[in-house]
């Protein structure tokens, strides 16, 4: 007699489509004789396909929502518009739709996912390049803000005032008319510009320092027969009817800054005539109340009388000793340098 074989599928709904009941995991065989004959080799869930747990997924819905129909149909709750779809077109439409879903959704995710690490690289440089753009800005704002201190600063400084030097002298002293001329020496006004007249005079009444230890109170030259020659403080014309006259404001002797000292050539004891005869390395002894200092000499000039910027003060201990000059004319001053030997 004749049988058939009926396929039961277990663990799952029932498939309507022939091409998915040979891939289930678990299935029975009916023969002639009624015996269920289990299908070897079953498959178990993990070894099942995407494809399959798909289809496993779309029939469960699928059963769940007929279930619900033909229940609201049995209580009225719904209507039958339109049959349901046969089941050739159903198996049709499970078979392709997630084949078709499955290659779109496997082509498209690679392209998205590369296009996504391009944008999030694209991102990532763009956030690197503002954070530098933002540290450069901040390192330009606070060198503007530095040099815009550094300007506050400067305008705001008041530089030290310097103090204008005092005129002590508008020429050089010891200037008078030759012994020979008419009236005889006296003071030679016509050295001195007549709009500065006042000044010179008004430079003569200097109040004289008190007398101190330290003040020079006689000086020897040896080369030229200088012996015991007595300074008094102050080079006017009184003054150097005395004897060597010092500068009023000039330094004492051994001080690091500059000694001067006048006396004339040819009148008055004609103390500093032979001062052109003087030569490097002569020595010039200062005293004061307490001890001897001795200078040598470097240096020898002849000068107008407006050149007094020989009697600046200087950084060394000097001494710079003043004559008129030549002998018996007195147009000109001699002028000769010392430095102290052991400063």
């Amino acid at each position: 007699m004749g049988c058939h074989i009926q396929f039961l599928f277990l663990g799952a709904a029932p498939w309507r489509g022939n091409s998915h009941r040979a891939n289930f995991s678990t299935r029975e065989r009916r023969g002639r004789c009624g015996i269920i004959t289990p299908v070897t080799n079953p498959k178990r869930p993990e070894d099942l396909s995407e494809q399959e747990l798909r289809h496993l997924l779309l029939d469960k819905r699928h059963n769940s929502r007929q279930k619900r129909l033909e229940r609201f149909r049995r209580t009225g709750r719904a209507v039958r518009l339109a049959p349901d779809l046969p089941p050739a077109v159903l198996d049709e439409w499970r078979t392709q739709l997630p084949v078709e879903g499955q290659e779109a959704g496997s082509a498209s995710p690679a392209s998205h996912s590369a296009g996504k690490r391009w944008f999030d690289r694209l991102l990532l440089l763009v956030e690197v390049l503002a954070v530098l753009g933002l540290a450069g800005i901040l390192f330009n704002g606070f060198g503007l803000l530095r040099t815009l201190n550094q300007e506050v600063v400067v305008a705001l400084r008041q530089d030290t005032p310097t103090a204008t030097p005092l005129i002590t002298a508008v020429i050089l002293p010891g200037g008078h008319t030759p012994p020979s001329a008419a009236g005889g020496a006296q003071f030679n006004e016509a050295e001195i510009p007549e709009h500065l007249r006042p000044l010179v005079q008004s430079l003569a009444d200097l109040p004289v320092p008190t007398p101190g230890p330290q003040q020079a109170i006689q000086i020897d030259i040896p080369a030229i027969n200088i012996h015991n020659w007595p300074i008094v403080q102050g080079d006017g014309w009184e003054q150097l009817k005395k004897g060597v006259g010092q500068h009023i404001g000039s330094a004492d002797p051994g001080q690091n800054s500059n000694v001067v000292l006048s006396g004339h050539d040819d009148v008055f004891g004609e103390v500093f005539r032979d001062l052109d005869k003087l030569q490097p390395g002569d020595q010039v002894i200062l005293y004061t109340m307490q001890q001897q200092y001795i200078y040598l000499v470097t240096e020898t000039r002849i000068v107008e009388p407006s050149q007094v910027d020989v009697m600046n003060a200087s950084s060394d201990p000097t001494v710079t000793l003043i004559s008129c000059y030549p002998y018996m004319v007195d147009k000109k001053r001699i002028v000769v340098f010392a430095k102290l030997q052991n400063p």
